[in-house]
C-alpha cells in the first residue's frame, strides 16, 4: 500500500474531518450516510502533498491538469441529490478527476461507472481507490457527455464539469425514476447545479444551488 495513506496523520486527524462534517451540517447537508462518508474519506490523499494541509477546508483545490477536486460541500450537496429518492444501485460519474467524488460514490452505491478525459487523473485514481480497498468501480477514458451506453441504464448520473445544455445522451441512460445531477451553465454564465428525475418518456427538472465547476469538454464528431 503506498506510504500516503498513512502519511500526515496528525494533519488530517480524525477531529479535523469531524470539523469539516460540522460545516457541511451548518451548510444543510442532513442525509447521514452521506455525513458519515463524507467523515470517513482521507480527502488529502486525492491533493498534491503540498496542499495537504488545506484538504479539509471547505474549498476546491488544483489537482493538475487544469482541473479541481470539488469543494466538499458542492461534493456532500451533489451526492444528497443524487440519493434523495432511495438508493442507486448503479450510478455513472462524468469526471473522474483525482477520485475523491468517485471515492464517496463508491461507499454508497452497489455499482459505480467512472469516465475521464485525461488518462493522468484516471491512471492516479484508479491506483489511489485501489489502494483504498473500492472495488465496485469500472473506469474507463472517455467523453464522458455520451455516457456509458454499454451499461445503461443508471439509476444516477453525477456529472463533475458544467455543461451549456443537458446532453441527451444521458438523460436516455436513465432508469425509470433515475436522477440526473449536473452544472448546467446559464446565458449569464451562471452556474445552475440541476436535478433532472426520469418520468417515462418525461424529465422533471428542479435547480438547486448555483455553483463553479469546470466546462465539459465533448469530443468533436
Amino acid at each position: 500500500m503506498n506510504s500516503r495513506i498513512h502519511s500526515g496523520i496528525g494533519m488530517t486527524s480524525q477531529r479535523t474531518r469531524d470539523r469539516l462534517v460540522l460545516r457541511l451540517q451548518e451548510k444543510g447537508i442532513r442525509d447521514p450516510a452521506v455525513l458519515s462518508v463524507m467523515r470517513s474519506i482521507p480527502r488529502h490523499l486525492f491533493v498534491d502533498e503540498a496542499l495537504a494541509s488545506r484538504a479539509y477546508e471547505d474549498t476546491a483545490l488544483p489537482i493538475g491538469h487544469g482541473q479541481t477536486i470539488s469543494q466538499p460541500y458542492v461534493v456532500a450537496c451533489m451526492t444528497e441529490a443524487l440519493l434523495a429518492a432511495g438508493p442507486c444501485r448503479k450510478v455513472l460519474e462524468i469526471g473522474t478527476g483525482c477520485g475523491y467524488q468517485t471515492a464517496v460514490l463508491a461507499r454508497l452505491a452497489g455499482e459505480v461507472y467512472s469516465i475521464e478525459r485525461i488518462a493522468p487523473l484516471l491512471r492516479q485514481a484508479r491506483i489511489l481507490l485501489r489502494e483504498l480497498g473500492l472495488y465496485n468501480l469500472h473506469l474507463k477514458i472517455g467523453d464522458g457527455a455520451g455516457g456509458w451506453k454499454q451499461s445503461a441504464p443508471y439509476d444516477g448520473i453525477l456529472v463533475a464539469a458544467a455543461a451549456e445544455e443537458i446532453p441527451e445522451q444521458l438523460l436516455v441512460q436513465l432508469s425509470e425514476g433515475g436522477r440526473l445531477v449536473i452544472p448546467v451553465t446559464a446565458a449569464n454564465g451562471v452556474q445552475e447545479l440541476m436535478r433532472v428525475t426520469r418520468c417515462g418518456n418525461e424529465y422533471h427538472c428542479e435547480t438547486l444551488d448555483f455553483v463553479k465547476f469546470v466546462p465539459l469538454v465533448r469530443d468533436r464528431p
